[in-house]
Order: structure tokens, then sequence, then C-alpha cells
């Protein structure tokens, strides 16, 4: 068993190396400082990469009327209010930047005949503002930032799983973490940290998270620290995910399916979507399609596997290969299914943390001096539903701008305050699991809040299953105390998945707990004990382990946005 450990020193460090992460620490680099980026999964398959849709900024290539104010509007409607203003200026503001930094290093956008970077529209945008690179917009992204970073030199790590943010006196000074592959330890001196490790979706059955990504990771590290969550229940499920295999599930069948046609039937053969948005149909919001899918399988009258029918078969075959060729590749890859011939077998999928680590709108910093969230681990963008392609802006503009916070706090420091004890803690966190031989297995422990999660928090929730939600995961907890870890030849990827656990637990309750709290139904938050909206919770839900649940108040809209609010329509977009 390997007990060697390094020891690096660095200005910042960021946790993670998606997207955001990388944006981040480029700007670190372009300003002369010191980084260092360190990732569990290896940087050219984060999960950035599978971001499809496409990137928002109000260009007005396509159409010229169209500006930031108008994409903000656009945004906080579609956030059920629950959106941050400030947030939301922030980004929209800093779009227009953001496709032009990755313009100069070199990322290869769709482009209209003389030259113009095309644009599209996407679900409840009230202008074609979607810029793209073919259905695989996020791993070109991913690839440009991976490249400019190269260029720069910036020092990556694959493969290192950082288990705790180290903090003294509430101000940060580094991290501790292990190689996956022979166990060597790692602590990292830092003056600034900076963590984009993803969010929560992992912790519910079926997911278009991958396997060992978006475990919560972000939540317990951020929460051991000392800082708090925002809005853990606020999850965006998306309608389409495969049902089979099962080491698939979750996987996306691309929401361009529908919005070329595609129909949604249930197990009778029923077109069911003329019940629940007989005016949309499928081109109805992201939620509302989730919500109708989840009520038909419920209800009985979904297939045999706990699912609904995305039907493309009567469309022109040169169609679905033209304009669906990854569904189509997809499909035959992991089914053998030909979708012209037959129809695909789908169901609602966990897709998108809308919540995450509470940060502050200006510079993204957490309670804890040092600390600072991005990318699908922070909070404060996207509200009760997310507005499809703000995900892939939001890293571009928050990366550049935390990476100056993160150097500007850097820079204040007079001198960087460290902690044996917090070290020493760190080190025994890991030397307990690997010495640890009980009978529980990390695999199963993870199914089980999986299945919790899916049975009692999924597309509608209830005070009931949330109430026997946090009882399951009591039960979990307690049988966390007895598992056994199993170092082998091939590594140590046990240990990982005991940290990946850890991780789950923590995102559950949050998640359990903010839920039960949010007595209404708001977006992507259905509650059928509370079908309605309820004024007095337009309010952000911050919760700790300490405080657990409390409300914060949401400040008001300007007035020059608020006015450009309204109802848009879906008639010829994509749905988001």
């Amino acid at each position: 068993m390997s007990t060697r450990e390094r020891q690096i020193s660095t200005t910042v460090l960021v946790i993670g190396t998606g997207g955001s992460g990388l944006r981040a620490a480029i700007e670190v680099a372009e300003r002369g400082v010191d980084v260092l980026a360190v990732g569990k999964r290896p940087r050219n398959d984060a999960h950035t990469s599978l971001a499809a849709g496409g990137i928002n900024a109000a260009l007005g290539t396509m159409d010229t009327d169209d500006t930031w104010q108008q994409h903000a509007a656009d945004t906080i409607k579609e956030s059920y209010l629950l959106a941050n203003p400030h947030t939301v200026e922030v980004v929209t503001q800093g779009a227009e930047r953001g496709i032009r930094d990755l313009e100069r290093w070199g990322m290869d956008f769709a482009r209209e005949d003389d030259g113009r970077i095309s644009q599209r529209f996407f679900g409840a945008h009230t202008f074609r503002r979607t810029a793209f690179a073919g259905d695989y917009t996020g791993l070109e992204i991913q690839r440009t930032l991976v490249r400019r970073a190269e260029q720069l030199d910036v020092p990556i790590l694959d493969g290192i799983y950082i288990t705790r943010i180290l903090v003294k006196d509430n101000v940060v000074f580094g991290a501790y973490g292990f190689d996956q592959n022979d166990g060597t330890r790692y602590l990292i001196h830092a003056d600034a940290v900076i963590l984009a490790a993803g969010g929560h979706t992992r912790i519910w059955r079926r997911t278009s998270s991958r396997r060992d990504e978006n475990t919560g990771d972000s939540f317990r590290l951020a929460v051991d620290a000392g800082a708090r969550l925002r809005d853990p229940e606020l999850v965006q499920f998306h309608p389409s995910g495969i049902i089979e295999p099962e080491n698939a599930a979750g996987t996306l069948i691309s929401e361009a399916a529908r919005g070329e046609g595609g129909v949604l039937r249930n197990a009778l053969g029923e077109r069911f979507m003329s019940k629940y948005d007989p005016e949309r149909m499928e081109l109805s919001t992201r939620d509302r399609v989730a919500l109708a899918a989840y009520t038909e399988i419920k209800e009985g009258r979904g297939t045999e596997n706990g699912g609904v029918w995305l039907d493309v078969s009567h469309l022109p075959r040169e169609t679905i290969m033209s304009r669906l060729p990854r569904v189509y590749q997809t499909m035959m890859e992991l089914q053998m299914l030909d979708i012209t011939t037959d129809p695909i077998e789908i169901a609602p999928t966990a897709h998108y943390s809308m919540g995450g680590v509470w940060v502050r709108p200006e510079d993204h910093g957490t309670d804890v001096d040092g600390l600072y969230a991005i990318g699908e681990a922070s909070s404060g963008l996207h509200g009760a539903n997310r507005l499809g392609g703000n995900s892939l802006i939001e890293l571009l503009v928050y990366g550049r701008i935390v990476g100056q916070a993160a150097i500007a706090h850097a820079s204040s420091l007079d001198a960087q305050r460290r902690s044996p004890e917090a070290v020493a803690r760190a080190r025994a966190e890991i030397d307990d699991l690997l010495a640890s031989d009980g009978r529980e297995n990390v695999r199963a422990l993870q199914r089980a809040i999986r299945n919790t999660m899916t049975e009692h928090a999924g597309v509608v929730r209830s005070a009931e299953g949330l109430r026997a939600g946090l009882a399951d995961i009591d039960l979990i907890e307690g049988r966390m105390e007895d598992i056994g870890i199993h170092p082998d030849i091939a590594g140590f990827q046990d240990l990982a998945h005991a940290f990946d656990l850890k991780g789950s637990a923590v995102a559950a309750r949050a998640t359990l707990e903010a839920a039960l709290e949010r007595r209404e139904t708001r977006g992507a938050h259905n509650r059928s004990d509370f079908p309605d909206a309820d004024p007095t919770l337009q309010v952000n839900l911050v919760w700790s382990p300490m405080s657990g649940v409390t409300r914060e108040e949401i400040p008001p809209v300007p007035e020059e946005i608020h006015a450009l609010m309204r109802e848009v329509s879906s008639e010829g977009k994509l749905v988001e």
C-alpha cells in the first residue's frame, strides 16, 4: 500500500478540468500567475464534452434586435423568478466576450456564407442567439480550452482525486488528494482554490452523467470546508434518456429528435402530449415534457421497462441521417436499434444541477475566504429551470471573472497560514478508509442512494416521499460506517468510489431537506401535495449541515430587464 506523498505549491489551484476549470486556469496563466489544474477524469473526457446543443450570446448576427438585456429577461423568466438578477446580468453582459475568447483561441463555430457566426433558436429564447459547432459544441469548446491551456503550459494533473479542501481560520490554504492509479498522496498548498468539480445528477438512477462523475464531489468538498449550498433541490430532468442497456441508462436522445418532428406515445399508442400541452405538443418546454412522460409512466400507461416511446420513424430517412446522425449512431451502437424503422424507449433522466455551492454574484466567492466555485458546481443563474444553451456561456464568463478574483485574493495575503491539524485530518481520512475492512460494499450503497432519490425525489415529489427518502439516507449513512475498501493491482478506484459515496450522501440529504422545505410547484420542482407556486417561496433555499435550510431573499429585477420579460413562442424553434 503506497503512502508516498508529493507536496506541491502554487498560487491558484483549480479542482476540475472541464470547461469552467480550464477557463479559469487559462485566465490565471494569461496574467502570468502560477496555476495548477487537477481532475479525476482525463482532461479530454470531461463532462463538458457531452454538451451538444450550443452556447448563448446576444451577438445579433442573425437577429440584429437582440440585446444582452433581452437575453437576461429570457433567462430570469425561464428560471421562474429564482435566478439572481445580478448573476444573470454578469453572464449576459459578458457573453459576447466569452464567444470572442473562443474565436481568438481557434474554435470552429458554424458560420453563415458571409462568415458571420451562425445562431439558431432554442426554446424560450426571444431571438436566435445560440451559437454552435454541429451537434458537438461542448466537445469543441473543451478541445479549444485544452489546446489553449497547453499553449500556456498550464500544468494539468489527470486522475487526481481531491478529498479535502484545506482551511485554517476560514481561509483556504490548499487541498489534499491521491492518485487513483498508484495511491500517491498529494498535499497541494495554494493561496486560492477554485472548485469546478460539477454537480450531483449521478445520485439518481437514470442520469445523463456518466459513471463516477457528478456524484456530488463539489457539494461535499465545499460543505466540509465551511461553505453552504443553494437550491440543491432544483434539478433539471431531461425528458429523453434511454432505459437500456443498464450501464448506459440515461444516455440522452437529443431534443432535436422532437424538434425535427418526433412524436411521443405511451404504451397504448396514444400521443399523450395533447393532454399536457395541446398547443406546443412535443415542442413544449423541457420541464413540462418530462412531467408528462413521468405522469404517463406513473399512472400505468408506460412500457414494461417503465418508459414511453419516442418515434421518428415516420420522418424521411434522409432527414434522420442528415439531421439526427448522432441519435442514429448512438442507438445502433447501444441497442442495435434502427430509428428509421423503430421507436426509441425513453424516460425522464436527471440532467443538470441548477443549484450548487452558494456564491456571491460578483466574483463567485464562497463563505470561505479564497474559495470560489464555478460551472455546475455553483448556483445563481438558472433558478428553477435552465434556459437551453446558458450553461456553456456561464462557465466562460465566470471562468474569466473567478480567475481574476483568485489572483486578487492571493495578492492580498501578507502570509499563507497553514494548519498541520487540517493536513493531519485529511491524511487520517484516507488512512482510515484504507484500513477499513467492513461488510458493506461501496457500489451497493451508491445504488441504494440512487434508488432512494429516484423513488422519492424524482420528477414529482411529496412530503411523505421526501421524509421516507431522508429515513433511507439515515440508514445508508449508518451502513457507510462499515464499508470495506480494497485497492488492488488495477489501482485505487475503490477508494475514489468511497469518496464519491460520501459526496452523494451529502448531496442527497441536502436535496431532500430543501425539497421538503420548498412546499410548492415551480419549474422543474414538482410537489404533488403543493401543485401551485407559492409567492412567499420566490426565494432561494440555502442549506448547510449545521443550520439546515434557510431562506434567502432574491434581489429585485432591474426595470430595464423586467420590461422585456414576456411569454416566448416556441413555434419553429428547437426545444431547450
